[in-house]
């Protein structure tokens, strides 16, 4: 009886810590490849090596993949650095901890609807993405207000990126607003031609790692674990985007090929990898891409999207917590 009263006891311990060293490491994303990294991180294994059970939780809108963050159901997230801003303009605990994908976002237009330039975009209907979002507002605040357009001269369908390449094949829009790899299959699978391409004139930090204040402080150790992997997926991703295309190109292609209109059917993996090499991936926040983050806080104040409680100006920094990349000395 006395070894049991010390046995149970310690059994029962050793159950619990096992139980709580089981849990998953939850990492919200997006079905875009500017989620590639935390994918890549997954199934490529990093994110086991450095000690993690991740389970990977997608959602279709990034609104949702913070409200999950900001609820306690997630531990970080791949998402649009806006969110993360109108979030915390009303009180929302967040912090942003690293860099993930810069800025590529292409004007693709159908070659039957004789648009040449953004300004012809005038009167006519473009699909983008829902408005509020990190790509809907560098889409008005700066590539629609640099051709001379509101937002109300022309007609915009905040929808998802598949939707909107189906738009295109369907004739339902006359061009889109995408990123990758959707950019890359609607030039493949649609009549389209790319007539802009944001990342090559104002680029920014699209998507950005982001985690609650709660989460960093209870658990630091695992949200640096979870960005030394996703660090680690970029590096493959960007020597090798071949084998990057092989761990994350089913997540967007469901077939093995994609049926091309002009050169047959081509393997997912390249056109997954040729979109890859196309973009530019970065675990860390430079300054330069810090202020670029204030001048998107700045257009979504003036937009009306954030607002704050003093209606003081939004200060980024606020917000931000390099302090993993700082102690990786990166």
């Amino acid at each position: 009886m006395k070894l049991a009263r010390i046995l149970v006891p310690a059994l029962a311990a050793l159950v619990m810590s096992t139980q709580v060293a089981a849990e998953p490491f939850k990492v919200g994303y997006l079905r875009v490849r500017d989620d590639a990294q935390a994918i890549a991180a997954f199934e490529g294994g990093f994110s086991k090596n450095h000690g993690l059970d991740v389970q990977l939780v997608e959602f279709k809108s990034g609104t949702d993949l913070i409200k999950a963050i900001v609820g306690g159901q997630l531990d970080t997230g791949v998402l649009g650095f806006t969110n993360a801003a109108s979030w915390s303009s009303r009180g929302a605990d967040l912090k942003v901890v690293g860099g993930a994908q810069h800025g590529y976002h292409a004007i693709v237009v159908r070659d039957d609807s004789n648009i040449k330039t953004v300004a012809d975009l005038k009167g006519r209907t473009l699909a983008s993405q829902k408005e509020g979002s990190t790509a809907d507002t560098v889409l008005r605040g700066v590539v629609l207000k640099d051709a001379g357009l509101q937002a109300s001269d022309l007609n915009i369908m905040g929808v998802s990126p598949q939707v909107a390449v189906q738009s295109l094949v369907g004739s339902r829009v006359d061009a889109a607003f995408l990123f990758e790899p959707q950019a890359s299959i609607a030039k493949l699978v649609a009549p389209v031609t790319e007539i802009y391409e944001i990342g090559e004139v104002w680029p920014f930090p699209c998507m950005v790692v982001i985690t609650s204040g709660e989460t960093l402080s209870k658990n630091k150790e695992g949200v640096w674990a979870s960005m030394d992997a996703q660090r680690e997926a970029i590096e493959l991703l960007k020597s090798n985007p071949d084998e990057g295309a092989k761990l994350i190109a089913s997540y967007f292609i469901a077939e093995p090929t994609l049926k091309t209109l002009k050169n047959g059917e081509i393997p997912r993996e390249k056109v997954i990898s040729d979109a890859i090499a196309s973009q530019t991936f970065s675990p860390i926040l430079t300054p330069e891409e810090l202020a670029r983050m204030q001048e998107i806080a700045d257009i979504m104040q003036e937009q009306g999207a954030l607002k704050t409680r003093d209606g003081s100006p939004f200060e980024v920094k606020s917000i931000v917590d390099l302090s993993w990349q700082e102690a990786r000395k990166l």
